[in-house]
């Protein structure tokens, strides 16, 4: 446990700090009190609107508060912005690359704007190139490079100068698991040599990393301590529902409304619950587990503290899949072959990005395609939902080749992009109609089913919203309402929850388990890898080879040993992709 800061420990001191956009409406930051203390690393933690980026924004002198008062380094960031500015590193969510200039370019326009010149420009270039292997890099244009590249690119820009403090908006979304270690190495090497960073994170698993954390929700701060204390307060209250013999989505949907259970999620074989209190379990009979279920204490995770400082998770009945019919295949199609990649391959000139991939995909089942940024995952799913043509080999869905019958595969199936697809100047209601009559919804039938996700996914305050205002959470239920209007038979979703917090994403997975046990059948590709512990199977794709294809359990107990009996799912990711290396 790290001790708590003196002031004179603190690089960062906020007062009862209020900021309010609209005169009229809720704070931004309502009245926050806290201090970040020297060469540490503190997360803030919170859901999408928590006011994570409002707080770093006005720490980087970026926005003025309403009231109260901000310290850097002892300065005003508002009226001493000019000492502060070249002590300050700042990385926002969306980060600033130029995508059509190289990355020496991008290095040197951001040198420019933080007068980094001469000798000193040379020695920093030398330092942060090594630093982030981009070295071999600098040549190629910050568009063309991966999503992890991107990032390490963005805290080199950040980084020039030799600032003290160091802000990261949220710096692993959309940042696979090998990465995201790397950034975090990097970063931890920044704060043991004396600099104070704060990171902004969705991810539980990464706060609790961080020396310290500040959970936040509508604005104010609800918790702070290091992670391990924060973990202390749920001693007794984690729970694997282990030997289950029942199907995991329902013993969890069962767990969920049982009045003892504050919060659920599917963990390879088993369900994970967090107890409202020690010691008051559920009634395994009621469950419906098996009779050799048992129930298994386990370690906390920081994600159990946040979802038990908002009061519990939403629930285990998906409004969604009470209005979806269940799935009836065709008689002639295989019904363990509803999605099939035949000897796929697809190349771009001399590279190749998928190379040989083969599987198939059962009704009902929910499979996962992982891999690296950049290692030929996204160009696979692309294929399979018929965005690409392949080079060579059968991309098919119920039985019809997506190359020679594209149109009648797509009425077959929904699909939810990683950025969803929204259109930005459309109202929520005009987003809607329009895709409803993209997949051939008319008249009565299009108004029942608009209304009907408009009350599944809660949109009815936000109909006359503009689409590219709504909170991101929002825009991940619209974007799912879009996708599964026409009642489709199978679903593709592309990193479907990148960026949203913990409650938002077990909401999502209650509507992807619910449409599964209507025999809806689906593929999605995530970088998160608890949320890959939903799936039924895992393909892992790397340098556009399928390395390795099992349950989220088989492929952990593919890479246990001794020393670690228990892998993690990113221990797994990352070793598998090591292995194939060596």
């Amino acid at each position: 446990m790290i001790p708590a800061p003196t002031d004179q420990d603190l690089t960062i001191e906020v007062h009862d700090l209020v900021k309010r956009f609209h005169a009229e409406g809720p704070a931004a930051l309502d009245q926050v009190s806290t201090g970040v203390a020297h060469g540490s690393i503190t997360g803030l933690v919170g859901p999408d609107g928590a006011g994570k980026t409002t707080l770093l924004r006005t720490m980087a002198g970026l926005l003025m508060p309403t009231s109260g008062t901000v310290r850097i380094l002892g300065l005003d960031p508002f009226r001493q912005g000019n000492l502060l500015r070249e002590k300050i590193g700042y990385m926002p969510q969306k980060f600033g690359l130029y995508e059509d200039l190289t990355v020496l370019e991008n290095l040197d326009l951001y040198a420019d704007l933080r007068n980094v010149t001469g000798e000193e420009r040379r020695r920093s270039f030398e330092k942060m190139l090594a630093f982030t292997d981009l070295a071999p890099f600098t040549a190629r244009f910050a568009g063309k490079l991966s999503g992890g590249m991107k990032q390490k690119l963005g805290l080199a820009c950040s980084l020039l100068g030799s600032p003290q403090v160091l802000l990261l908006d949220e710096p692993g979304v959309g940042v696979d698991p090998i990465s995201r270690r790397e950034l975090w190495r990097m970063v931890r090497e920044l704060a043991q040599g004396g600099m104070t960073v704060v990171w902004s994170t969705a991810y539980l698993d990464e706060a609790e990393l961080c020396d310290d954390v500040r959970l936040m929700n509508h604005g104010r701060v609800m918790a702070s301590g290091a992670p391990k204390t924060l973990l202390g307060l749920l001693e007794g209250r984690c729970l694997h529902v282990a030997n289950l013999a029942g199907h995991r989505r329902e013993v969890l949907r069962r767990a969920l409304n049982a009045p003892e259970v504050m919060d659920g999620t599917i963990q390879g074989a088993n369900v994970r619950l967090l107890l409202r209190e020690a010691g008051r379990r559920p009634d395994l009979a009621s469950l419906e587990a098996g009779p050799a279920a048992t129930l298994v204490e386990v370690e906390p995770h920081l994600e159990d503290a946040f979802i038990s400082l908002l009061g519990g998770g939403p629930g285990g009945d998906s409004a969604l899949s009470k209005v979806m019919p269940r799935v009836e295949l065709d008689p002639h199609t295989d019904p363990h072959a509803v999605i099939e990649a035949r000897r796929l391959s697809k190349r771009f000139g001399d590279f190749t990005a998928t190379d040989d991939v083969s599987f198939r995909v059962s009704k009902g089942e929910v499979f996962g395609l992982l891999g690296p940024n950049g290692a030929g995952k996204s160009t696979t799913f692309k294929m399979e939902c018929g965005l690409l043509k392949p080079s060579e080999g059968q991309a098919l869905v119920m039985g019809i080749d997506l190359k020679s019958s594209p149109s009648e595969a797509r009425q077959r199936l929904g699909y939810m992009a990683q950025k969803f697809s929204l259109y930005a100047q459309l109202t929520v209601m005009k987003n809607l109609v329009f895709f409803s009559g993209i997949y051939g919804l008319e008249e009565e039938r299009q108004r029942v089913k608009i209304q009907q996700m408009v009350e599944a996914f809660a949109l009815e305050p936000f109909l006359d919203t503009l689409t590219g205002e709504l909170p991101l959470g929002f825009k991940q239920r619209l974007a799912l309402a879009c996708a599964v209007m026409h009642e489709p038979q199978l679903i593709f979703l592309d990193e479907p929850t990148s960026g949203v917090d913990p409650v938002t994403r077990r909401e999502f997975w209650t509507h992807i388990n619910g449409l599964a046990q209507k025999g809806v059948t689906v593929m999605v590709t995530t970088h998160f890898m608890d949320e890959a512990e939903y799936c039924d199977r895992i393909g892992l794709i790397y340098r556009g080879r399928l390395i390795a294809l099992g349950t989220p359990d088989e492929l952990k107990q593919g890479v246990a040993t001794p020393d670690r009996p228990n892998p993690t799912m990113e221990d797994a990711f990352i070793e598998l992709v090591q292995g194939a290396d060596r």
